[in-house]
């Protein structure tokens, strides 16, 4: 045990890909002792891209922290073995399609008659009510129901939207609101001694995420958002084009004159960086900087929706283009920074790893796979003074826990040897 804010809790993880996965990830830097439930042969996802068998990148990711377990649920053997887990177990995870743990056997109505108190996190698509609760839904598939992608604006050559990013947001924010909700029940059973069962979908979390965009307010709406709500409806009922479509947006930014000069992405003399200056006070800093005169632009009479003042804006934010143009992002980024207008260069993912920022802080951490050997891992979410959460350990090889957790739990040797034999369990 790491002596985490969870010591002592136990989880017992059916979970695949990676929202579920991730729930466990977080409870686990928590302090938690994280058991994952693998299908016999392994989860599928230790195949995906492998180079090593069985031991792939995405699986070693999506799954650090654990003990892993390889147990046939679809033998009654196996969850039988399954049952006699569960009174060990204080919360229990699950992500898949709804209705698939009640034919395996092990939904909250059934495991929580082997454990009164149990904590029971289901996350799903859709939700596991409503009409489109049946729907099976990854995080491709929610990014798009959900007007993440959409509001984006991206497309391909082929005029197609662009749906796939680089981080699967809605598994992500889905796992974090996942892991807030069994703290938070846990937290509730030690007041009350009572359980109870969480939901989480990828569709609520990517709307929460959104809450800005898609509130409604009707006396600020009814100057842009209404109107660009009924093009979008004129252009999709007449079958406009995506390209089209997503152009109809545009008169949201429209409104924001001094957003879009001192807030975003510039090109600098070596390449591109980002002006973070979102307040009134660091906008002034940096008009003061350039000898700027555009003070209208926070003026609260200033309309930025007005046909007559785009030109007017476009000529400051050219203004900003040539000046940043100027210098070498290093040079900005010191220029910035010490007259306290955030800023910053653009990195790629692959490239985190390696900043000295992310390695002192344990944003990134080093972890040992005892198969492949030293790893650097995205560290735990967020920092604790008596209880700082702690990587456990690397990802399990497949069932290599089994026999420990079995052992733990109550069965004997004899029958953990039976059940090896078997292939009940691995």
């Amino acid at each position: 045990m790491s002596g985490g804010a969870l010591d002592g809790i136990r989880v017992l993880e059916f979970s695949q890909i990676i929202a579920g996965p991730v729930v466990g990830i977080s409870l686990s830097d928590l302090g938690a002792d994280v058991v994952k439930v693998e299908q016999p042969g392994g989860e599928p996802l230790r195949a995906s891209g492998s180079v090593v068998p069985g031991e792939s990148k995405a699986f070693q990711s999506y799954n650090r922290g654990k003990r892993g377990i390889v147990l046939d649920l679809h033998d009654p053997r196996g969850l039988q073995t399954a049952y006699r887990l569960i009174p060990h177990m204080d919360v229990v995870v699950t992500n898949y399609r709804p209705g698939v743990v009640q034919r395996l056997g092990i939904d909250y109505e059934t495991l929580r008659e082997l454990r009164e108190d149990l904590i029971y996190l289901e996350a799903t698509g859709f939700g596991t009510t409503g009409p489109e609760a049946h729907q099976g839904g990854n995080d491709g598939v929610i990014r798009a129901y959900s007007g993440i992608s959409g509001g984006d604006g991206q497309a391909d050559e082929h005029g197609a939207p662009i749906i796939i990013g680089a981080s699967p947001i809605a598994d992500y924010s889905t796992a974090i609101a996942g892991a807030m909700g069994v703290c938070a029940a846990l937290f509730h059973r030690e007041r009350t001694g009572q359980g109870q069962y969480i939901g989480a979908s990828l569709l609520r979390s990517s709307i929460f995420i959104q809450g800005y965009t898609v509130m409604r307010e009707p006396v600020t709406d009814a100057s842009v958002a209404d109107v660009i709500r009924a093009n979008i409806v004129e252009a999709r009922e007449r079958g406009a084009p995506w390209t089209e479509v997503v152009e109809l947006r545009k008169d949201h930014f429209r409104l924001r004159a001094s957003g879009r000069i001192y807030y975003g992405a510039y090109n600098a003399k070596d390449g591109p960086l980002v002006l973070g200056a979102l307040t009134r006070q660091t906008r002034g800093i940096v008009r003061n900087l350039f000898d700027m005169h555009d003070e209208l632009s926070d003026s609260p009479d200033f309309d930025a929706a007005d046909p007559n003042n785009w030109e007017l804006v476009e000529q400051w934010q050219q203004f900003m283009r040539e000046k940043l143009a100027e210098k070498t992002v290093a040079e900005w980024i010191e220029i910035f920074d010490e007259a306290g207008v955030p800023t910053s260069p653009f990195y790629l993912p692959e490239e985190i790893a390696d900043i000295p920022h992310a390695r002192e802080t344990g944003m990134i951490v080093e972890l040992e796979h005892p198969i492949t050997g030293p790893q650097l891992h995205a560290g735990p979410l967020i920092e604790m003074s008596e209880t700082p959460p702690t990587p456990a350990r690397s990802s399990p090889a497949t069932g290599e826990h089994t026999a420990e957790v079995l052992l733990e739990c109550g069965f004997s040797t004899d029958e953990v040897a039976e059940l090896l034999a078997d292939g009940v369990v691995e």
